[in-house]
Protein backbone atom coordinates (compact mmCIF):
# COMPACT_ATOMS: atom_id res chain seq x y z
CA UNK A 1 0.00 0.00 0.00
CA UNK A 2 1.43 3.38 -0.31
CA UNK A 3 1.61 5.58 2.31
CA UNK A 4 -0.54 8.98 2.70
CA UNK A 5 2.81 10.75 3.08
CA UNK A 6 3.51 9.93 -0.29
CA UNK A 7 0.08 10.73 -1.63
CA UNK A 8 -0.08 14.00 -0.18
CA UNK A 9 3.61 14.75 -1.74
CA UNK A 10 2.64 13.38 -5.19
CA UNK A 11 -0.54 16.00 -5.61
CA UNK A 12 1.17 18.55 -3.74
CA UNK A 13 4.02 18.48 -6.58
CA UNK A 14 1.17 18.04 -9.27
CA UNK A 15 -0.69 21.35 -8.34
CA UNK A 16 2.35 23.36 -8.00
CA UNK A 17 3.33 22.50 -11.42
CA UNK A 18 0.11 22.13 -13.13
CA UNK A 19 -2.08 24.42 -10.91
CA UNK A 20 -5.59 23.25 -12.87
CA UNK A 21 -4.52 19.58 -12.54
CA UNK A 22 -6.60 18.72 -9.36
CA UNK A 23 -9.93 19.90 -10.73
CA UNK A 24 -12.90 18.09 -10.07
CA UNK A 25 -13.56 15.15 -12.65
CA UNK A 26 -10.19 16.35 -14.68
CA UNK A 27 -8.15 13.51 -14.36
CA UNK A 28 -9.06 10.26 -16.26
CA UNK A 29 -7.36 6.83 -15.36
CA UNK A 30 -6.86 4.46 -17.84
CA UNK A 31 -5.05 1.36 -15.86
CA UNK A 32 -5.84 -2.19 -15.14
CA UNK A 33 -5.63 -2.54 -11.16
CA UNK A 34 -7.74 -6.29 -10.91
CA UNK A 35 -9.28 -6.64 -7.72
CA UNK A 36 -8.59 -3.24 -6.66
CA UNK A 37 -10.12 0.12 -7.28
CA UNK A 38 -7.64 2.67 -6.21
CA UNK A 39 -5.36 4.55 -8.22
CA UNK A 40 -2.01 4.72 -8.87
CA UNK A 41 -2.30 8.10 -6.43
CA UNK A 42 -2.90 5.36 -3.61
CA UNK A 43 -6.26 6.73 -2.68
CA UNK A 44 -9.54 6.28 -4.49
CA UNK A 45 -10.35 9.99 -4.60
CA UNK A 46 -13.73 10.00 -6.33
CA UNK A 47 -14.05 13.65 -6.94
CA UNK A 48 -10.57 13.63 -8.84
CA UNK A 49 -11.62 11.00 -11.82
CA UNK A 50 -14.21 11.20 -14.23
CA UNK A 51 -13.51 7.41 -15.00
CA UNK A 52 -15.59 4.60 -12.75
CA UNK A 53 -13.57 2.17 -10.45
CA UNK A 54 -15.29 -0.49 -11.13
CA UNK A 55 -13.63 0.01 -14.65
CA UNK A 56 -10.15 -1.01 -14.20
CA UNK A 57 -10.93 -3.99 -12.01
CA UNK A 58 -12.53 -6.27 -14.88
CA UNK A 59 -10.97 -9.79 -15.30
CA UNK A 60 -9.45 -8.38 -19.02
CA UNK A 61 -6.85 -6.08 -19.49
CA UNK A 62 -7.83 -4.64 -22.85
CA UNK A 63 -11.34 -4.52 -21.84
CA UNK A 64 -10.55 -2.72 -19.13
CA UNK A 65 -8.41 -0.07 -21.32
CA UNK A 66 -11.27 -0.01 -23.54
CA UNK A 67 -13.96 0.81 -21.48
CA UNK A 68 -11.89 3.29 -19.36
CA UNK A 69 -10.94 4.94 -22.63
CA UNK A 70 -14.71 5.41 -23.78
CA UNK A 71 -14.81 7.74 -20.81
CA UNK A 72 -12.02 9.61 -20.52
CA UNK A 73 -13.24 10.45 -24.95
CA UNK A 74 -16.90 11.58 -23.16
CA UNK A 75 -15.26 14.77 -21.37
CA UNK A 76 -13.23 17.58 -23.71
CA UNK A 77 -12.19 19.56 -20.64
CA UNK A 78 -9.79 16.72 -19.13
CA UNK A 79 -6.29 18.32 -17.46
CA UNK A 80 -4.61 14.85 -16.50
CA UNK A 81 -4.64 11.36 -18.53
CA UNK A 82 -3.11 8.82 -15.37
CA UNK A 83 -1.89 5.23 -15.89
CA UNK A 84 0.40 2.58 -13.99
CA UNK A 85 2.35 1.99 -16.43
CA UNK A 86 3.65 4.05 -19.53
CA UNK A 87 2.62 0.48 -21.62
CA UNK A 88 -0.95 0.74 -20.47
CA UNK A 89 -1.14 4.61 -21.81
CA UNK A 90 0.28 3.13 -24.93
CA UNK A 91 -2.00 0.17 -25.34
CA UNK A 92 -5.42 2.62 -24.61
CA UNK A 93 -4.58 5.07 -27.25
CA UNK A 94 -3.55 1.77 -29.61
CA UNK A 95 -7.00 0.68 -29.00
CA UNK A 96 -8.38 4.13 -29.76
CA UNK A 97 -6.61 4.38 -33.72
CA UNK A 98 -7.82 0.49 -33.78
CA UNK A 99 -11.63 1.33 -32.66
CA UNK A 100 -12.42 4.80 -33.07
CA UNK A 101 -15.47 3.97 -35.58
CA UNK A 102 -17.31 1.56 -32.45
CA UNK A 103 -16.19 3.98 -30.01
CA UNK A 104 -17.36 7.23 -31.84
CA UNK A 105 -20.57 5.09 -32.04
CA UNK A 106 -20.75 4.38 -28.57
CA UNK A 107 -20.74 7.87 -27.29
CA UNK A 108 -23.05 9.16 -29.78
CA UNK A 109 -25.87 6.11 -28.68
CA UNK A 110 -24.47 6.61 -24.87
CA UNK A 111 -23.76 2.77 -25.25
CA UNK A 112 -21.28 0.06 -23.75
CA UNK A 113 -20.81 -2.49 -26.64
CA UNK A 114 -20.51 -6.21 -25.50
CA UNK A 115 -16.97 -7.52 -25.37
CA UNK A 116 -14.97 -10.44 -24.34
CA UNK A 117 -13.68 -9.86 -20.56
CA UNK A 118 -16.55 -7.58 -19.97
CA UNK A 119 -19.17 -9.48 -17.66
CA UNK A 120 -22.77 -8.24 -18.63
CA UNK A 121 -23.86 -7.66 -15.43
CA UNK A 122 -20.94 -4.79 -14.63
CA UNK A 123 -21.57 -4.21 -18.31
CA UNK A 124 -25.32 -3.19 -17.26
CA UNK A 125 -23.67 -0.78 -14.64
CA UNK A 126 -21.30 0.95 -16.35
CA UNK A 127 -23.70 2.10 -19.68
CA UNK A 128 -25.95 3.38 -16.88
CA UNK A 129 -23.56 6.34 -15.94
CA UNK A 130 -23.52 6.87 -20.08
CA UNK A 131 -25.47 9.05 -21.80
CA UNK A 132 -25.85 10.02 -25.93
CA UNK A 133 -23.43 12.68 -26.94
CA UNK A 134 -23.71 12.81 -30.49
CA UNK A 135 -21.69 16.25 -30.57
CA UNK A 136 -18.92 14.39 -29.55
CA UNK A 137 -18.82 11.47 -31.06
CA UNK A 138 -18.41 13.53 -34.11
CA UNK A 139 -15.59 15.52 -32.95
CA UNK A 140 -13.90 12.48 -32.70
CA UNK A 141 -14.75 10.97 -35.80
CA UNK A 142 -13.12 14.23 -36.98
CA UNK A 143 -10.14 14.14 -35.51
CA UNK A 144 -9.39 10.78 -35.87
CA UNK A 145 -9.62 11.17 -39.88
CA UNK A 146 -7.04 13.41 -39.52
CA UNK A 147 -4.55 10.98 -38.34
CA UNK A 148 -3.18 10.66 -34.99
CA UNK A 149 -0.06 12.84 -34.87
CA UNK A 150 -0.81 14.40 -32.11
CA UNK A 151 -4.15 13.14 -31.23
CA UNK A 152 -4.56 13.34 -27.31
CA UNK A 153 -4.13 17.13 -27.36
CA UNK A 154 -6.55 17.80 -29.97
CA UNK A 155 -8.92 15.57 -28.74
CA UNK A 156 -8.54 17.23 -24.82
CA UNK A 157 -7.00 20.51 -25.81
CA UNK A 158 -6.65 21.27 -21.88
CA UNK A 159 -4.65 18.66 -20.63
CA UNK A 160 -2.21 19.34 -19.17
CA UNK A 161 0.20 16.37 -18.38
CA UNK A 162 0.60 12.68 -18.35
CA UNK A 163 0.97 10.47 -15.28
CA UNK A 164 2.42 7.47 -15.45
CA UNK A 165 3.18 5.69 -11.96
CA UNK A 166 6.44 3.75 -13.51
CA UNK A 167 8.37 4.46 -16.46
CA UNK A 168 11.94 4.38 -15.61
CA UNK A 169 14.10 1.51 -17.38
CA UNK A 170 12.88 -0.04 -20.78
CA UNK A 171 9.55 1.38 -19.79
CA UNK A 172 10.59 4.64 -20.66
CA UNK A 173 10.52 3.06 -24.52
CA UNK A 174 6.98 3.91 -24.12
CA UNK A 175 7.48 7.16 -23.09
CA UNK A 176 9.46 8.16 -26.08
CA UNK A 177 7.20 7.13 -28.49
CA UNK A 178 3.98 8.61 -26.94
CA UNK A 179 5.96 11.80 -27.22
CA UNK A 180 7.40 11.39 -30.67
CA UNK A 181 3.59 11.04 -31.71
CA UNK A 182 0.21 10.42 -30.04
CA UNK A 183 1.14 12.93 -27.31
CA UNK A 184 3.58 15.29 -28.78
CA UNK A 185 4.04 18.47 -27.03
CA UNK A 186 3.06 17.10 -23.27
CA UNK A 187 5.03 16.62 -20.37
CA UNK A 188 5.36 12.97 -18.74
CA UNK A 189 5.50 12.88 -14.55
CA UNK A 190 6.52 10.09 -12.97
CA UNK A 191 5.51 10.07 -9.56
CA UNK A 192 7.00 7.25 -7.50
CA UNK A 193 9.59 4.71 -7.29
CA UNK A 194 9.02 1.41 -6.25
CA UNK A 195 11.05 -1.48 -5.47
CA UNK A 196 10.43 -5.43 -3.80
CA UNK A 197 7.00 -3.98 -3.72
CA UNK A 198 7.60 -0.82 -2.17
CA UNK A 199 7.49 2.02 -2.42
CA UNK A 200 10.43 3.93 -1.71
CA UNK A 201 11.17 7.38 -3.19
CA UNK A 202 8.89 10.27 -4.87
CA UNK A 203 9.30 12.77 -7.28
CA UNK A 204 8.86 16.01 -6.70
CA UNK A 205 9.87 18.21 -9.75
CA UNK A 206 6.98 17.19 -12.60
CA UNK A 207 8.24 19.10 -15.41
CA UNK A 208 11.68 17.76 -15.14
CA UNK A 209 12.39 15.29 -18.67
CA UNK A 210 13.69 12.44 -16.83
CA UNK A 211 12.69 11.59 -13.45
CA UNK A 212 14.77 11.40 -9.90
CA UNK A 213 13.18 10.48 -6.89
CA UNK A 214 13.47 11.56 -3.19
CA UNK A 215 14.37 8.58 -1.12
CA UNK A 216 11.97 8.97 1.89
CA UNK A 217 13.74 7.55 5.12
CA UNK A 218 10.30 6.50 7.14
CA UNK A 219 8.78 4.15 4.42
CA UNK A 220 11.26 1.39 4.30
CA UNK A 221 14.51 0.83 5.86
CA UNK A 222 17.12 0.67 3.00
CA UNK A 223 20.70 -0.26 2.95
CA UNK A 224 23.04 0.29 -0.36
CA UNK A 225 25.71 -1.52 -1.31
CA UNK A 226 28.55 0.11 -3.82
CA UNK A 227 28.76 -0.50 -7.44
CA UNK A 228 31.13 -1.88 -7.94
CA UNK A 229 31.41 -4.46 -5.42
CA UNK A 230 34.11 -4.07 -3.20
CA UNK A 231 35.84 -6.95 -2.19
CA UNK A 232 34.59 -7.63 1.09
CA UNK A 233 31.37 -6.09 0.36
CA UNK A 234 29.64 -4.14 3.09
CA UNK A 235 26.33 -2.12 2.67
CA UNK A 236 25.73 1.75 3.76
CA UNK A 237 23.01 3.67 5.15
CA UNK A 238 21.18 6.54 3.68
CA UNK A 239 23.51 9.37 5.54
CA UNK A 240 26.66 7.95 4.09
CA UNK A 241 25.80 8.16 0.21
CA UNK A 242 28.22 9.98 -2.22
CA UNK A 243 27.09 12.22 -5.08
CA UNK A 244 27.56 10.78 -7.96
CA UNK A 245 28.31 7.10 -7.43
CA UNK A 246 26.37 4.14 -7.92
CA UNK A 247 25.06 1.77 -5.52
CA UNK A 248 22.93 -1.83 -5.33
CA UNK A 249 19.84 -1.71 -3.24
CA UNK A 250 19.17 -3.85 0.16
CA UNK A 251 15.21 -3.41 1.57
CA UNK A 252 13.55 -4.28 4.14
CA UNK A 253 10.15 -3.40 3.20
CA UNK A 254 8.70 -3.15 7.14
CA UNK A 255 9.39 -4.55 10.40
CA UNK A 256 9.02 -8.15 10.72
CA UNK A 257 9.59 -8.65 7.08
CA UNK A 258 12.38 -10.50 5.26
CA UNK A 259 15.89 -8.71 4.04
CA UNK A 260 16.37 -8.70 0.57
CA UNK A 261 18.53 -7.43 -2.70
CA UNK A 262 16.20 -6.12 -4.82
CA UNK A 263 18.96 -6.30 -7.48
CA UNK A 264 18.26 -2.90 -8.53
CA UNK A 265 21.07 -0.11 -9.20
CA UNK A 266 20.88 3.41 -8.43
CA UNK A 267 22.95 6.88 -8.95
CA UNK A 268 22.90 9.35 -6.76
CA UNK A 269 21.56 12.32 -8.35
CA UNK A 270 22.28 14.59 -5.13
CA UNK A 271 20.17 15.98 -2.33
CA UNK A 272 17.22 17.79 -1.35
CA UNK A 273 17.28 18.85 2.25
CA UNK A 274 19.86 16.30 3.25
CA UNK A 275 17.65 13.00 1.74
CA UNK A 276 19.71 11.79 -1.62
CA UNK A 277 18.18 11.92 -4.70
CA UNK A 278 18.43 8.79 -7.17
CA UNK A 279 17.91 7.89 -10.75
CA UNK A 280 17.28 4.22 -11.16
CA UNK A 281 20.33 2.74 -13.53
CA UNK A 282 19.44 -1.09 -14.07
CA UNK A 283 18.44 -4.14 -12.88
CA UNK A 284 20.80 -6.92 -12.38
CA UNK A 285 18.30 -9.05 -13.05
CA UNK A 286 17.65 -8.48 -16.61
CA UNK A 287 20.66 -9.04 -18.27
CA UNK A 288 21.99 -11.71 -21.54
CA UNK A 289 24.53 -13.87 -21.05
CA UNK A 290 25.08 -16.85 -23.33
CA UNK A 291 29.12 -17.24 -22.94
CA UNK A 292 29.33 -15.01 -19.65
CA UNK A 293 29.38 -12.06 -21.32
CA UNK A 294 26.66 -10.55 -19.13
CA UNK A 295 24.99 -7.08 -21.11
CA UNK A 296 22.46 -5.32 -18.93
CA UNK A 297 19.04 -4.72 -20.17
CA UNK A 298 19.59 -1.04 -20.44
CA UNK A 299 22.59 -1.17 -22.06
CA UNK A 300 21.23 -3.43 -24.45
CA UNK A 301 17.81 -1.39 -25.10
CA UNK A 302 20.50 1.43 -25.87
CA UNK A 303 22.43 -0.54 -28.95
CA UNK A 304 18.89 -1.27 -30.02
CA UNK A 305 17.57 2.20 -30.10
CA UNK A 306 20.78 3.66 -31.67
CA UNK A 307 20.36 0.82 -34.46
CA UNK A 308 16.79 1.28 -35.39
CA UNK A 309 17.65 5.08 -35.47
CA UNK A 310 19.88 3.18 -38.44
CA UNK A 311 16.76 2.53 -40.23
CA UNK A 312 15.14 5.19 -42.10
CA UNK A 313 11.22 5.99 -40.86
CA UNK A 314 11.46 3.25 -37.78
CA UNK A 315 10.20 3.85 -34.37
CA UNK A 316 10.61 1.31 -31.66
CA UNK A 317 7.33 0.33 -29.93
CA UNK A 318 9.12 -2.57 -27.83
CA UNK A 319 11.26 -5.54 -27.73
CA UNK A 320 12.07 -8.89 -25.68
CA UNK A 321 16.07 -10.55 -25.98
CA UNK A 322 15.78 -14.45 -25.49
CA UNK A 323 19.51 -16.17 -24.78
CA UNK A 324 19.05 -19.07 -27.77
CA UNK A 325 18.98 -22.05 -25.22
CA UNK A 326 15.35 -21.35 -24.34
CA UNK A 327 14.22 -22.37 -27.89
CA UNK A 328 15.93 -25.71 -27.95
CA UNK A 329 16.26 -27.37 -31.17
CA UNK A 330 13.94 -24.54 -32.63
CA UNK A 331 16.79 -22.07 -32.33
CA UNK A 332 19.02 -24.39 -35.07
CA UNK A 333 22.51 -25.99 -34.79
CA UNK A 334 24.36 -22.69 -34.62
CA UNK A 335 26.69 -21.42 -31.46
CA UNK A 336 24.49 -19.48 -28.69
CA UNK A 337 22.83 -16.40 -30.05
CA UNK A 338 20.53 -14.08 -29.15
CA UNK A 339 16.90 -13.84 -30.31
CA UNK A 340 15.72 -10.56 -30.48
CA UNK A 341 11.92 -9.82 -31.10
CA UNK A 342 10.76 -6.57 -31.97
CA UNK A 343 7.73 -4.08 -32.76
CA UNK A 344 8.12 -1.46 -35.49
CA UNK A 345 5.99 1.56 -35.72
CA UNK A 346 6.39 3.13 -39.63
CA UNK A 347 8.68 -0.06 -40.67
CA UNK A 348 6.84 -3.44 -42.30
CA UNK A 349 10.32 -5.38 -43.32
CA UNK A 350 14.22 -4.97 -42.95
CA UNK A 351 16.66 -5.81 -45.27
CA UNK A 352 19.89 -8.30 -44.36
CA UNK A 353 21.90 -5.31 -43.97
CA UNK A 354 19.99 -3.34 -41.68
CA UNK A 355 18.91 -6.62 -39.54
CA UNK A 356 22.72 -6.95 -39.45
CA UNK A 357 23.01 -3.43 -37.86
CA UNK A 358 21.74 -4.41 -34.24
CA UNK A 359 24.89 -7.17 -34.09
CA UNK A 360 26.88 -4.62 -35.42
CA UNK A 361 26.15 -1.80 -32.75
CA UNK A 362 26.25 -4.46 -30.04
CA UNK A 363 30.25 -5.66 -31.35
CA UNK A 364 31.11 -1.76 -31.23
CA UNK A 365 29.23 -1.26 -27.51
CA UNK A 366 30.74 -4.52 -26.02
CA UNK A 367 34.23 -5.21 -26.79
CA UNK A 368 33.02 -8.76 -24.61
CA UNK A 369 30.75 -9.43 -27.06
CA UNK A 370 32.76 -8.77 -30.25
CA UNK A 371 35.88 -11.17 -28.89
CA UNK A 372 33.16 -14.00 -28.16
CA UNK A 373 31.57 -12.98 -31.92
CA UNK A 374 35.28 -12.94 -33.65
CA UNK A 375 36.26 -16.21 -31.89
CA UNK A 376 32.37 -18.28 -32.84
CA UNK A 377 31.40 -18.67 -29.52
CA UNK A 378 28.20 -16.83 -29.93
CA UNK A 379 26.48 -16.81 -33.31
CA UNK A 380 25.13 -14.20 -34.81
CA UNK A 381 22.09 -12.09 -33.60
CA UNK A 382 18.77 -13.00 -35.16
CA UNK A 383 16.30 -10.46 -35.12
CA UNK A 384 12.37 -10.88 -36.08
CA UNK A 385 9.18 -8.56 -36.66
CA UNK A 386 6.08 -9.08 -34.56
CA UNK A 387 2.72 -7.85 -35.33
CA UNK A 388 0.91 -4.66 -34.05
CA UNK A 389 -0.36 -4.99 -30.65
CA UNK A 390 1.88 -8.41 -30.09
CA UNK A 391 2.80 -7.13 -26.80
CA UNK A 392 0.05 -5.83 -25.66
CA UNK A 393 -1.55 -9.33 -25.90
CA UNK A 394 1.32 -10.51 -24.11
CA UNK A 395 1.26 -8.26 -21.33
CA UNK A 396 -2.65 -9.60 -21.15
CA UNK A 397 -0.67 -13.24 -20.72
CA UNK A 398 1.11 -11.79 -18.04
CA UNK A 399 -2.09 -11.39 -16.11
CA UNK A 400 -0.09 -8.44 -13.78
CA UNK A 401 -0.12 -4.92 -14.03
CA UNK A 402 3.86 -4.45 -13.20
CA UNK A 403 6.31 -3.82 -15.80
CA UNK A 404 6.86 -6.86 -18.16
CA UNK A 405 10.41 -8.31 -18.30
CA UNK A 406 12.32 -7.54 -21.61
CA UNK A 407 14.79 -10.48 -20.98
CA UNK A 408 12.42 -13.40 -21.77
CA UNK A 409 13.00 -17.12 -19.67
CA UNK A 410 9.47 -18.23 -19.20
CA UNK A 411 9.06 -20.42 -22.50
CA UNK A 412 4.82 -20.10 -21.92
CA UNK A 413 5.79 -16.27 -23.24
CA UNK A 414 8.39 -17.08 -25.84
CA UNK A 415 5.79 -19.02 -27.44
CA UNK A 416 3.07 -16.22 -27.55
CA UNK A 417 5.67 -14.12 -28.89
CA UNK A 418 6.39 -16.04 -31.29
CA UNK A 419 3.36 -17.04 -32.77
CA UNK A 420 3.27 -12.97 -33.67
CA UNK A 421 6.67 -13.22 -35.91
CA UNK A 422 5.64 -11.53 -39.36
CA UNK A 423 9.36 -11.50 -40.60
Amino acid sequence: PLPAQGSLLYLDALRAAFPQALASRGTALLSWLPGCARSPAGWPLPTLYCTPAEAGTLPSRAAALRVQLLFALRDRALRVLEAGLAAELHDALATLRAEWPGLAQDLALGRLSPQPGLPEDLRGQLQALLAPDSARAAELRAECAHGFEGIVRRLWPQLEVLVVGTAHGAEWLYCDILGQADCKGLPIYCPFYWAAGALLGVNLWPEEPAPRFLLCPDWAFCEFLPCPAEEEPRTVLLGELWEGREYGLVVTARPGEYRCQAREVLRVAGFHKQCPMVEPVRRESQALSVRGESIPEERFCRSLRRAVGMWPGARLVDYVCVESALLGASSGACAPHYEVFLELRGLRDLSEGQRYKLDQCLQEDFPVYKSFRFKGSIGPLRLHLVGAGAFARLREALGCPCPMPRVLREERLLRLIQSAVIS
